[in-house]
């Protein structure tokens, strides 16, 4: 799935753990921060997880939920316990559910492309279908146990997986869906996505790409829109104005960042970045990090 892995690298996400401890006593946890991007995940125990108008759902410890855009939920445990709600180091000797928490953040605007293509919440379970699921488990379990409980880098480059690891599973099951991410999981339409990918500068034709998916001009074209509404050409662009984004962001200049994603002159270039993004690329290049 290099595709996706070049989408994810693109944004540079981020991730930052608020709460990773063991929950004690008669406890209910709320929503945290209505629209940010959040998981959460039981490391030991489970917890009962209430979602209004969607539903009651069993998280088991593993079992990994995700709100690209958070909304309204709770969280507690399956089997009820007593006494007041602590938030307490795992080596204590107290009953209670193990909680990770976190949100991701973007640093590059296409993340928007692929918060709407995902559903309002993702369940993923812990089981025999997902042993990365597993893995990431067992060294979030250990981390949490070390005597500093206050570090935090490793457990937030572990959740940085989990994310990035549950995005591609979604991928994998959900390739009926429209949008980007199944455009990525078609296999054919895939070869033609890692050719734009790899060389972005390249005068590409529909023609070309339709012969790197072993299909036909008029098949390709067909395929591409109803997979993901797109055209290949939309998407070229689409990708195109991107990686500008992110060049300019950077420090490079526009008639670099013009050159480096395929436009022959940098007026050219600055009429499709404005049209895409409503704002010419100086400015982006102003407010650049």
């Amino acid at each position: 799935m290099n595709v996706l892995t070049d989408l994810l690298q693109l944004m540079q996400l981020n991730v930052s753990v608020y709460h990773n401890a063991k929950v004690c006593g008669d406890w209910q946890i709320n929503e945290h921060e209505i629209g940010q991007t959040c998981f959460h995940m039981a490391t030991e125990l489970g917890v009962k997880l209430h979602i209004p108008e969607h539903g009651d759902y069993t998280l088991a410890c593993g079992d990994l939920v995700i709100f690209p855009h958070e909304i309204p939920h709770s969280m507690k445990p399956i089997n009820k316990l007593t006494g007041p709600q602590q938030h307490v180091s795992f080596n204590t000797e107290l009953a209670g559910v193990g909680m990770l928490c976190g949100k991701v953040n973007f640093k590059h605007q296409a993340s928007h492309q692929l918060l709407a293509a995902l559903p309002k919440f993702l369940i993923i379970k812990n089981d025999g279908c997902t042993p990365w699921l597993s893995h990431l488990l067992n060294l979030i379990q250990h981390e949490s146990y070390q005597t500093d409980s206050n570090e935090t880098v490793v457990i937030n480059k572990l959740s940085e997986l989990l994310f990035t690891y549950a995005l591609r599973h979604y991928v994998n099951l959900h390739d009926s869906e429209i949008g980007v991410l199944a455009l990525y999981a078609d296999t054919k339409l895939n070869k033609a996505i890692s050719a734009i990918h790899a060389t972005p500068s390249k005068q590409w034709t529909v023609e070309q790409l339709a012969k790197i998916a072993i299909q036909s001009r008029t098949s390709f074209s067909e395929k591409f829109k109803k997979v993901s509404g797109w055209t290949p050409m939309h998407y070229l662009i689409w990708w195109r104005m991107q990686l500008a984004w992110s060049l300019l962001k950077s420090g490079k200049s526009v008639f670099f960042t013009a050159e480096e994603v395929g436009y022959k002159s940098e007026a050219a270039f600055s009429r499709a970045f404005k049209k895409h993004f409503n704002f010419p690329p100086t400015h982006a290049k102003k407010n650049s990090v």
